[in-house]
């Protein structure tokens, strides 16, 4: 191989200060991506994704995800028909990390039925007890999702 053909690592410059999309994978090839309502910032979800995932998400405009569990591509909503339109993908400064932007079909991106997969909080003052920040579910999952 001669020197032209050497693919050499991006240095930190590049990754911090470029302005090109170099994305540093984990050690079993993941990013973690926080997914936000593009209107309210609300966060919606924390997902992964691996080069595929992210090249579909690119060029299909919709939110697609690695399922670490299933082993499996996913597009959010193939299932349930609560799509994610991603609006804005944003990386973090070291490159390890994504942040979508998306509008949600139904209004709804937790599998359970929540608006947001975060619907419960640590109650002030304990060390275990969760307490709920969501009143109601979008949508019944029972209803939606035809498995299990």
């Amino acid at each position: 191989m001669n020197e032209e053909n050497k693919k050499t690592a991006p240095t930190v410059f590049e990754i911090e200060e470029g302005n090109q999309l170099l994305p540093r994978f984990d050690l079993y090839e993941y990013l973690p991506c926080i997914t936000l309502d593009a209107e309210t910032g609300e966060v919606l979800m924390l997902g992964y994704m691996n080069r595929e995932a992210l090249e579909k998400t690119i060029q299909s405009g919709l939110a697609t995800y690695y399922s670490r569990s299933r082993k499996k591509i996913w597009v959010k909503g193939e299932e349930s028909g609560f799509f994610q339109h991603v609006q804005d993908i944003f990386i973090d400064d070291d490159q390890d990390t994504l942040l979508l932007k998306v509008r949600v079909d139904g209004g709804a991106s937790c599998h359970v039925g929540y608006r947001s997969c975060f619907y419960r909080r640590l109650k002030k003052g304990s060390s275990k007890e969760l307490e709920f920040t969501e009143t109601h579910k979008v949508f019944d999952p029972k209803v939606v999702y035809k498995h299990g």
